[in-house]
């Protein structure tokens, strides 16, 4: 844990310096324009001053949810994400701070947040101590080496969020940049609603693994099966309100009628292939608990790098800012279509394994 703190620590100061030492080129790459980069200059320098504190609070929280305490790992997020809800107001509105105040609300947050995991790894409710130790050149190459992957998948969303707005900012301009933030924001929203999805692949992943292993075929599949119509009754809902009900989404962001108007317009398309994007996740979940890593990692790279970039790319020169945003559900629907017929090909040739060791 020691090394893993000098770790966030050295990552910290690194993206803080690196970041404020080319802030503005990097702004106009995630999509702001000469009438919002003000602004966005603005939020970034001082949000930037809370990295060191956001990365300790998410990378130290994990050490306390592997012990064991996942109410006060739980607590960590929650204290930050309330007080930011509570301070945005004060700031922006009562004290007139506007983008400085949601920068600095935002820093004050993530503060409290790495105050309270700090506190907790050094009291005695925490199993493992946090304490200053010598970095050690063969743990910290391990520790660097599990976290490729999980950085791999992170950078990506990055990478889209900045194909997407240098394509809208490009063919479209502002006012498509902020469509596109509406729908990231609701994207957001969705991934708390879509825990319960996100719970059932985790729940069902033991199931599946003990009866492969125990060789109980039919049992594998029943399982399978359920999952897979579990979470697509749970997308289906998710993206039924989405796409019947776009007004609702729009208006909680802003008042602006012709941006609620275009977003009205566009998430009804944005979100199509979220209806079936359960049967993807069921599928995900039933190659781990095979213990089909490679196949699970290629099809999280799949939707992301290789279907959505280079669609968001291409499909603009042919049907302008509009294709961009098809780009999303035509690379979910491809996703899908391609993970089913792995699943159904994997679960074939496992079963066919179970029924010849029996």
């Amino acid at each position: 844990m020691g090394n893993s703190a000098w770790l966030l620590v050295f990552f910290s100061i690194v993206l803080t310096i690196g970041f404020l030492l080319f802030k503005v080129p990097i702004l106009y790459a995630f999509g702001a324009s000469s009438k919002t980069i003000a602004y966005a200059n603005e939020y970034i320098t001082i949000y930037l001053l809370g990295t060191i504190f956001v990365q300790l609070a998410l990378g130290l929280n994990a050490f306390i949810s592997g012990q064991g305490a996942a109410k006060a790992a739980m607590l960590s997020v929650l204290i930050g994400a309330v007080i930011n809800i509570v301070l945005d107001p004060i700031f922006i509105f009562a004290l007139h701070l506007g983008v400085r105040g949601a920068a600095l609300a935002t820093a004050i947050s993530q503060f409290v947040s790495a105050f309270w995991v700090v506190s907790f790894l050094k009291s005695k409710r925490s199993v493992q101590y946090l304490k200053l130790v010598r970095p050690d050149k063969s743990l910290i190459l391990k520790i660097a080496a599990w976290g490729i992957a999980p950085f791999v998948m992170q950078s990506t969303e990055s990478l889209v969020t900045i194909t997407f707005n240098t394509g809208l900012q490009r063919y479209g301009g502002d006012l498509y940049v902020d469509s596109m933030s509406i729908l990231m924001s609701m994207m957001s929203i969705m991934q708390l609603i879509i825990i319960p999805v996100n719970g059932i692949t985790q729940g069902v992943q033991p199931i599946v693994s003990y009866n492969y292993g125990a060789g109980n075929r039919l049992r594998v599949k029943e399982t399978v099966i359920r999952l897979v119509l579990a979470c697509l009754l749970g997308t289906l809902i998710l993206a039924g309100v989405a796409i019947f009900c776009p007004g609702i989404y729009a208006s909680m962001f802003t008042n602006d009628a012709e941006l609620v108007a275009l977003t009205c317009r566009i998430m009804p398309i944005f979100f199509l292939g979220i209806a079936i994007f359960g049967i993807q996740a069921a599928c995900q979940s039933t190659f781990l608990a095979l213990g089909q890593a490679k196949v699970s990692l290629f099809i999280a790279m799949l939707r992301k790098i290789i279907l959505l970039i280079p669609l968001a790319l291409i499909l603009p020169k042919f049907s302008g800012v509009k294709g961009i945003y098809i780009a999303e559900p035509v690379s979910d629907v491809i996703s899908v279509i391609v993970t089913s017929v792995l699943c159904v090909i994997t679960l074939k040739r496992i079963f066919i394994e179970m029924e010849d060791k029996s």
